[in-house]
């Protein structure tokens, strides 16, 4: 299985560091052919590329704590048993109908824009505001919380607040590290919001801008010295590069996080 995850991408590492023409011989395997970094020159040329990146960043920095508060805030009542939050089931059922089924692109689209959230930063991070699959490993690890140590603190006058902040969430490192993880490579990964509803390339996040300029191909976002250079790198080395660019700053989050990510996984999915 890890080799099934690696040799793809070292074939794709090979391919982004190899000349054009022996990419299109045939000749790169899980080793670059005459190593240049033309494709690398070749995306991170133009100055939008930053702020695309600035972007992804302000995206990542805005929309995974709000996330994460938003989660924490919903799973916490979802915990209780239906004795001691009525209407839990009502709300359980209405989270996962709406991750089951979508309400289509076009609902979609006309909400935000009515919302004037259209070619807006608030159009990136508010309609994904409420991971639910978070929500249900988050809800998961919560009921395997000793009721115990909730008793104990009720009866020394804590509140929900408290106990939500004070317990929940310190006991809680493991799966909130998980579900930190999932929302920040969420938010990176994303291109197709701002693919719909942002009609400034300059407000592009990373995803999106090296959708339109390496894959797309879209000479507006192209200086003149780039289009020279169109015919000197080709499609696949350009993919290959745009790939490692927009990997390389989750593979540097992911080595810090590896040790919450299994237990966190792992606990949340069993229910009791």
């Amino acid at each position: 299985m890890t080799l099934c995850a690696v040799l793809p991408f070292l074939n794709f590492l090979a391919i982004s560091l190899s000349e054009s023409s022996a990419v299109a011989l045939g000749q790169v395997g899980f080793w670059p052919r005459r190593v240049t970094l033309q494709s690398y020159a070749f995306v991170l040329q133009k100055l939008e590329l930053a702020q695309a990146f600035g972007v992804s960043v302000a995206k990542v920095l805005v929309g995974v704590p709000l996330n994460m508060l938003l989660t924490l805030l919903i799973a916490y009542p979802l915990s209780k048993s239906k004795e001691e939050f009525p209407a839990r089931n009502v709300y359980v059922w209405f989270f996962i109908v709406t991750m089951i089924f979508s309400g289509g692109l076009v609902p979609w689209f006309l909400i935000i824009s009515k919302l004037g959230m259209i070619d807006s930063f608030w159009a990136l991070v508010i309609p994904s505001a409420v991971p639910v699959y978070n929500v249900v490993i988050l809800v998961n690890f919560f009921k395997g919380i000793p009721k115990g140590i909730e008793e104990a603190a009720t009866i020394d006058g804590a509140t929900h607040w408290q106990i939500l902040w004070r317990i929940f969430v310190p006991l809680s490192s493991a799966a909130l590290a998980s579900t930190i993880l999932f929302c920040v490579v969420n938010h990176w990964n994303s291109w197709f919001e701002g693919m719909m509803l942002m009609n400034r390339p300059s407000k592009y996040p990373l995803q999106t801008y090296l959708q339109t300029f390496v894959v797309g191909r879209n000479t507006q976002l192209m200086s003149s010295e780039a289009m020279r250079n169109v015919g000197i790198v080709s499609e696949r080395t350009a993919r290959a590069a745009q790939m490692f660019v927009a990997t390389v700053p989750v593979l540097m989050i992911y080595p810090f996080m590896q040790k919450y990510f299994t237990t966190g996984v792992t606990l949340g999915g069993v229910k009791e």
